[in-house]
């Protein structure tokens, strides 16, 4: 895991991995167990706000790494802009 010197990013990437792991626990206990008469709205409403909060915390760590993270110029595009005759390969 990464770390973070921005706490509410950690926050959030805590977050995402235990409503993750509670989603799969609960899809897992309801296709295994099988769905139990009079909860199978509650389970589902439960699934659905777990996800509605997995989204919002990838939306605010991909908005976090935009800002902080450098961009990688490796494309043909930005290869192809790069002076090429300033490299030299024999040290001066």
């Amino acid at each position: 895991m990464i770390a973070d010197s921005d706490s509410n990013i950690a926050w959030h990437r805590a977050q995402l991995k235990k409503n993750r792991d509670a989603v799969k626990a609960l899809e897992n206990a309801r296709f295994t167990i099988g769905e139990v008469t009079g909860s199978s709205g509650q389970t589902r409403k439960i699934i659905a706000r777990l996800k509605r909060k997995i989204t919002e915390s990838e939306r605010c760590i991909a908005a976090h790494e935009r800002r902080t993270k450098r961009p990688v110029a490796t494309d043909l595009r930005s290869l192809a802009s790069v002076s090429w005759s300033s490299w030299n390969t024999v040290g001066r």
